[in-house]
């Protein structure tokens, strides 16, 4: 049998415990070196997840960790997965933002928004040569996108109470077609007579020639307000919240991986934003009785 002094066993005998809590600790530490991003379905599942190949593959680099973006059924479960901290960024539109502020008691933080959501714009869309104003929607049927969408629902409804228009009271139907590019087709098939969505995914459309404008064309565009952001959980250390801030503002179109992402997001650029840039949207929201 080996003699081992005190000095030698007690040596020994931690270098045991540290290799055991080693063995424990580093599942854990892997499982935090996965970075989870997700997206409000503002659009079909293959589209944000094409959206976001490229950003993914930058933030990995940026960060120094693997990053997964991870799709959510709803809006509603986009607000649920960040304020319980099961992914550790969210696109958020900007009503998405209020609800996730509001559900965690103001433990969210909005880091960055593209430059176009400071002056953000919803548009209604038409098919019937009879529709030429908001006032023309009365007895008609009319899609919104979700109806926790900023773009696609909220900030149109405002506007429309703005202009003595209930949807509730003077549509002949309200329906929710879950998505901006699902409204569009919802008017251009005929199953509504109008619909609100927003601004960038139109313009996108009818860039990529996916409508017909002289058939499907806007008839009115809202004014401007904040929209969309990319929030965390305020618990996100400051070093980590630092490092991501700048990789997104780093974004620059001069440069091909900066003008894949940019134009995939169809951003020119991120800056900063802050929580008082939604208050607006917080108001409309609670007058319209949706928060």
């Amino acid at each position: 049998m080996i003699s081992l002094s005190p000095s030698r066993t007690r040596r020994a005998l931690m270098s045991c415990a540290l290799l055991a809590a080693g063995s424990l600790i580093h599942p854990v530490l892997h499982a935090q070196q996965v970075f989870r991003v997700t997206a409000i379905p503002d659009e079909s599942p293959t589209e944000l997840a094409r959206k976001a190949v490229p950003l993914v593959k930058y933030l990995e680099a940026k960060l120094g960790m693997k990053v997964e973006f991870t799709p959510v059924t709803d809006y509603a479960a986009s607000v649920e997965a960040l304020v319980n901290k099961k992914v550790d960024m969210a696109w958020f539109g900007g009503f998405t933002f209020v609800q996730a502020n509001v559900r965690s008691g103001g433990k969210v933080v909005p880091l960055v928004q593209r430059e176009e959501d400071e002056k953000f714009k919803s548009v209604f869309i038409t098919s019937d040569p009879a529709i030429n104003s908001l006032a023309d929607l009365k007895g008609k049927d009319v899609s919104f996108g979700s109806q926790s969408s900023t773009s696609g629902h909220l900030m149109p409804r405002a506007f429309l109470l703005q202009a003595n228009v209930n949807p509730d009271k003077d549509f002949k139907r309200v329906a929710y077609s879950g998505a901006h590019d699902a409204t569009i087709a919802a008017v251009a098939s005929g199953k509504v007579q109008a619909g609100a969505l927003n601004v960038s995914v139109w313009d996108k459309f009818v860039a990529d020639k996916k409508v017909d404008p002289t058939k499907v064309r806007v008839f009115y565009t809202t004014p401007p307000y904040f929209d969309y952001n990319w929030t965390v959980h305020a618990d996100m250390p400051a070093a980590l919240r630092e490092k991501l801030s700048k990789a997104l503002l780093d974004l620059n179109k001069n440069t091909p991986e900066g003008k894949e992402i940019l134009d995939l997001q169809r951003a020119t650029r991120f800056v900063p934003t802050k929580a008082e840039n939604y208050q607006g949207i917080e108001a409309a929201a609670r007058s319209a009785g949706l928060l």
